[in-house]
């Protein structure tokens, strides 16, 4: 594969009528990595997902998946890459083994390898104990997981996860997301979609953010944060008669300090650890008891909200029959 490039989406546009839903989206995804595309309601990420997996046809541009153009290669994409939707799309009236059988034989993959990739698949998935329930008595965490199972059932180099945790409760999405951690480990490429920001911090090494089908910023979720805003120095003091001095201490380190008398907390903009540290040292030697300090830096929440003006949220409204699409060729 050329520059060892797993995805990439080149100058992509899909326009719906006069609505324009993808506008020039380009970026790349390396081999073994994960990136997080996000962006607010409406932004264009699943039909930027639909492109790149051969669901929906560009009207200008194009995408590679595993070096394999999705215009003019796309049986060559689909047996490179896997897709998990927003919804679990498993047969409910079969049971988790069936599931994956049924979807390795419509690639072609010999019964006596699906044999064994079943049972493997069951037991990374930790659903080896209901692989011979039918999906219908599954709940929607393992449904999840099943689905996930499936679309893994070729092995696929390349996995684009849309919204994968949408309706899950805490714990299954902290189970899926060491799911996913292992499979990049393993060498597997993941792009997801996610409406959790906390998702996309822990997942992904790269972010794209896109807004009105427009890619507006890009970067690790680090050089996003503080892309953002400064981090900020936080310190809470044990009594309410040491904040006049604490504010002044502070101010001397530091400017615009911001001081919240009803919690006893004050703030200031810092670069980092080594400011935060000479903070440290300055009110250890003053003698303030001090309850909490540390360094606090934007969350992705602030990142959204410094691009968009908007809160992340699922889904980007693309129409209905684009989702039949994706339903039909799953």
């Amino acid at each position: 594969m050329v520059g060892n490039l797993a995805v990439e989406a080149i100058s992509l546009v899909k326009r719906f009528g006069d609505t324009v839903a993808v506008d020039n989206v380009s970026f790349s995804v390396p081999e073994g990595s994960v990136m997080g595309l996000l962006g607010p309601n409406g932004a264009g990420k699943t039909t930027t997902v639909r492109m790149l997996t051969t669901l929906s046809v560009p009207t200008s541009g194009t995408g590679k998946v595993a070096g394999h153009d999705v215009v003019k290669e796309p049986e060559l994409v689909r047996r490179s890459m896997g897709l998990t939707g927003q919804a679990a799309t498993v047969d409910e009236l079969l049971t988790g083994r069936e599931n994956i059988r049924l979807i390795g034989r419509l690639y072609g993959l010999p019964l006596a390898y699906l044999r064994r990739a079943a049972d493997d698949l069951l037991e990374q998935f930790s659903l080896t104990e209901a692989a011979d329930r039918i999906a219908k008595t599954y709940s929607g965490g393992m449904r999840r997981r099943l689905d996930l199972a499936v679309s893994l059932v070729a092995a696929p180099p390349v996995l684009f996860l849309d919204e994968p945790t949408t309706g899950l409760d805490p714990r299954s999405r902290v189970e899926l997301w060491a799911i996913l951690q292992e499979l990049v480990r393993n060498g597997t490429t993941l792009l997801l979609t996610t409406q959790y920001l906390d998702e996309a911090d822990t997942l992904a090494d790269q972010i794209v953010v896109v807004d009105a089908g427009r890619v507006i910023a890009s970067g690790t979720p680090t050089q996003l944060k503080d892309e953002s805003g400064a981090a900020r120095v936080v310190l809470t003091v044990s009594d309410d008669a040491d904040l006049p001095r604490a504010a002044e201490l502070l101010r001397r380190c530091a400017d615009e300090v911001h001081v919240d008398s009803a919690s006893r907390r004050l703030s200031a903009p810092a670069s980092g650890l080594t400011e935060m540290t000479t903070i440290a040292q300055v009110f250890a030697e003053s003698g303030i008891a001090v309850d909490d300090l540390g360094l606090q830096r934007p969350s992705l929440d602030d990142v959204f909200l410094h691009l968009t003006g908007h809160r992340a949220e699922s889904d980007d409204g693309a129409p209905a029959g684009e989702r039949g699409v994706e339903e039909a060729l799953r």
